[in-house]
């Protein structure tokens, strides 16, 4: 399903953990403030009922996946139907934290098939106008995560990680996906991302 008759602008971040994207949404959200534009800064999973269920699964031990997956798609169908559609419509900006694409990859992981999970998010979850895949190798992406204090939880073994890395970089193909390598200085990535933005135009 894609959204292209809205009036908003819609701009998602993916990529493994590690990468920067709540870093990154956060700066972004700054730069269409600054240009005027009114802003929505969300994330997946939400704060919401289904969302805090899989955000407590992290941490309390996972779910079993179909009922994993289940959550996804409750917690996602809520959020487009109560904040993403409305807030397209009126015209701003929605940028987001992660979307259905890292249910693919981490889903897709733990054995689903990322096409079948791709087709069933479509049904009702609009395409975003330009997707940001920040890429980076997952040994460097699990020395950020004990650099910032935290410890890789269920959803952030090396293997799985590497699963999820292959998946999200299935997508470098399609026409509104960029990857963009979170190697890099904050700076620098953050360029790279206004150019891609630039070039819309």
């Amino acid at each position: 399903m894609t959204d292209s008759e809205h009036s908003g602008l819609f701009l998602v971040l993916e990529g493994i953990d590690g990468t920067g994207k709540s870093t990154h949404a956060k700066r972004l959200a700054s730069y269409f403030s600054a240009l005027g534009r009114e802003v929505v800064l969300s994330r997946e999973p939400t704060d919401g009922p289904w969302g805090k269920k899989l955000r407590d699964s992290a941490t309390l031990g996972r779910l079993e996946p179909e009922q994993e997956l289940e959550y996804f798609l409750r917690d996602r169908k809520e959020h487009v139907e109560q904040l993403i559609k409305p807030a397209l419509a009126e015209g701003k900006v929605v940028i987001l934290d992660r979307y259905y694409f890292s249910t693919m990859a981490y889903q897709g992981a733990r054995g689903f098939d990322p096409q079948e999970i791709r087709r069933r998010n479509e049904e009702f979850a609009p395409q975003p106008d330009l997707l940001f895949l920040l890429d980076i190798d997952v040994d460097i992406a699990l020395e950020r995560i004990g650099s910032r204090g935290d410890t890789a939880n269920q959803f952030e073994k090396r293997d799985a990680l590497q699963r999820c890395r292959d998946i999200f970089l299935s997508l470098k193909e399609e026409p509104f996906v960029r990857v963009i390598s979170a190697a890099g200085a904050l700076d620098e990535i953050a360029h790279k991302m206004i150019d891609c933005l630039n070039d819309m135009k």
